[in-house]
């Protein structure tokens, strides 16, 4: 199989895990190439040296199978925007901290890699977020994987109208507003009070970001709707994000949002499923008496 790795530049890794992790892969017969950056960490790690046919920098190189992404989530969504809606599945190996998305742990990588080889995998497909209107400066990737946000800068709240499909549906008050895709909706939309969507479910959520109005809630959205947001704020601007990526827009920006026509692929373990992912990752579900009798 032909692979490629991406790997952050800034995440500490250790040589003995570095060192199993390639003769994981040689082992299992794979043909990989590795990002630059992650290639000299490597080398200045192990000693390892790539040949020049075995980095690339920028895109990942046409013909792959499968990118591994090596790191944390930020790392897994850095992977999945470098390769620009590119049918290429992604597995993540957490070298992290929560890793969700990044779900295979270091401990359990040649047992990944193994059912990798042995073709005892699936491929999971995830709706992206496409985003158009004032961002005020080109976006070379206008796609969401997680979300898309709204949000005061400063110490003033924002307001965004939001229209459904053209309808005037109503105006959030308060820091901000999210709107998440089900992939998404274990991330910033959770840890502001968002519901959980299964990966299968076709819907958006929106979801404010401490809210004005008490009486304000979280809503899921069919995945064929157009979401359009007009934001207004004191301080004269308001801060977009596409995931991890921040720009600086004037009050009186509207933007659209639709499903993207291309998707975005993940690999998933036959024994890793989403549930799972919920109660180890993240606890779901857990008794805090049963925590509370442990101690």
């Amino acid at each position: 199989m032909k692979i490629a790795l991406y790997s952050r530049p800034e995440i500490v890794f250790q040589r003995e895990e570095l060192l199993e992790f390639f003769a994981v892969l040689d082992r299992h017969g794979m043909q990989y190439s590795v990002n630059a950056s992650f290639a000299r960490d490597i080398a200045a790690q192990t000693g390892r040296v790539f040949a020049p046919e075995q980095c690339y920098a920028g895109a990942p190189p046409e013909g792959i199978e499968m990118i591994v992404s090596y790191g944390g989530d930020g790392t897994f969504l850095d992977t999945v925007r470098l390769l620009d809606t590119r049918p290429v599945p992604v597995l993540g190996i957490n070298y992290g901290h929560l890793g969700f998305l990044a779900n295979v742990s270091r401990e359990n990588v040649s047992e990944a890699i193994a059912a990798i080889a042995a073709g005892q995998y699936r491929v999971e497909e995830c709706l992206l977020l496409h985003a158009e209107g004032d961002f005020g400066e080109p976006v070379e990737y206008p796609y969401a994987f997680n979300e898309f946000s709204l949000q005061k800068r400063g110490v003033s709240m924002v307001s965004v109208e939001v229209f459904i499909d053209g309808e005037p549906v109503t105006t959030f008050l308060g820091d901000g507003l999210i709107l998440s895709t089900p992939t998404g909706s274990t991330a910033y939309s959770l840890s502001v009070g968002g519901p959980i969507l299964a990966p299968d479910c076709r819907g958006f959520i929106l979801v404010p970001i401490a809210s004005h109005n008490l009486t304000m809630r979280p809503l899921v959205v069919t995945d064929g709707s157009e979401i359009r947001f007009r934001v207004a704020s004191r301080t004269g601007d308001a801060i977009v994000t596409l995931d991890s990526r921040e720009y600086i827009v004037p009050s009186g920006s509207t933007f659209t949002l639709r499903k993207s026509k291309k998707s975005a692929f993940l690999v998933k373990l036959q024994n890793i499923s989403f549930y799972r992912t919920l109660r180890d990752k993240m606890m779901w579900g857990l008794d805090s008496r049963a925590l509370r009798e442990r101690v």
